[in-house]
């Protein structure tokens, strides 16, 4: 097996990243719904703990690819953003975007379920980590007007993710909004296991498609769906209505597995698909 280039480890670090994080997965997928209160956190920091060499610890070292993530993140955000803001961001990382945020924003929470990505950083004075069992946002209702999840909802349990998302719901203000971005499932899998799985095996534990959250997010009371298009730093300016992305799924959906895998892949379309989800409560 060839690794692309964008992956700067070995083929043996990889191989043992994939077999730690598959095993500590399926824990997750086989726990009740109490176990996986605590595991989330345990079995998190229990990866970054075994798994040095894991993307997220390295990016600390790259100032570069960090700088770049954060003006993209930056350019999502910016049109969303004023300075009394509160903003909160779920799955922050190594929080380099939510301290770039603070310099912007009256207030900024983050909320995780480990501490072990930031135990050494150097927090803002308006920023707060909180920790969470994987469902809970425990911040005040009504109490923030942008919640931002980068690549966090495909992580979690279904049920999970949409108990988070009910939880998001009621943290934001009236005419708040989240904004939620996660690979698309139709040009999966995404989590370490593409190298080895057709399907995703790692913590990745649900990949969505813009109509299923689109749905899930109607459920739960969301009045307003658009879609932002993105390519690398660029930001598309206008918001989008969700239904023509909807109907483009629905035409992958009705061609031959093959088919709709190779056409989804093409760069045009998978632009299309990346789901830069913005709902407005």
């Amino acid at each position: 097996m060839n690794l692309p280039k964008c992956e700067s480890r070995t083929l043996e670090q990889v191989k043992e990243h994939y077999e730690i994080e598959k095993d500590l997965a399926s824990k997750l997928r086989n726990a009740s719904k109490e176990e996986r209160q605590y595991l989330y956190t345990s079995l998190y920091d229990e990866l970054f703990q075994r798994v040095q060499h894991h993307p997220q610890l390295l990016q600390k070292a790259s100032s570069q690819e960090q700088a770049r993530a954060i003006t993209f993140k930056m350019n999502l955000l910016k049109r969303f953003l004023h300075q009394q803001s509160i903003f909160l961001e779920v799955g922050p990382g190594d929080c380099s975007l939510a301290f770039n945020v603070a310099r912007y924003v009256k207030k900024v929470y983050a909320v995780d379920v480990s501490y072990e990505i930031t135990a050494n950083s150097v927090k803002p004075e308006n920023f707060q980590l909180m920790i969470s069992d994987g469902c809970s946002i425990p911040v005040p209702k009504n109490s923030v007007d942008v919640v931002y999840s980068d690549n966090v909802i495909e992580h979690l349990h279904p049920d999970d993710a949409l108990a988070q998302l009910q939880n998001i719901y009621h943290a934001l203000n009236p005419g708040g909004v989240f904004i939620c971005v996660t690979p698309n499932r139709f040009y999966g899998p995404h989590d370490i296991s593409r190298y080895f799985d057709k399907v995703a095996t790692g913590f990745h534990l649900k990949e969505y498609t813009i109509s299923e959250l689109a749905e899930i997010c109607k459920m739960i009371g969301f009045k307003k769906l658009q879609m932002m298009l993105s390519v690398k730093e660029f930001v598309l300016p206008i918001l989008l209505p969700v239904f023509p992305f909807r109907w483009l799924e629905a035409v992958l959906h009705w061609l031959p597995t093959s088919a709709s895998q190779q056409v989804s892949r093409w760069f045009p379309i998978k632009i299309l698909l990346h789901i830069n989800l913005v709902a407005t409560k």
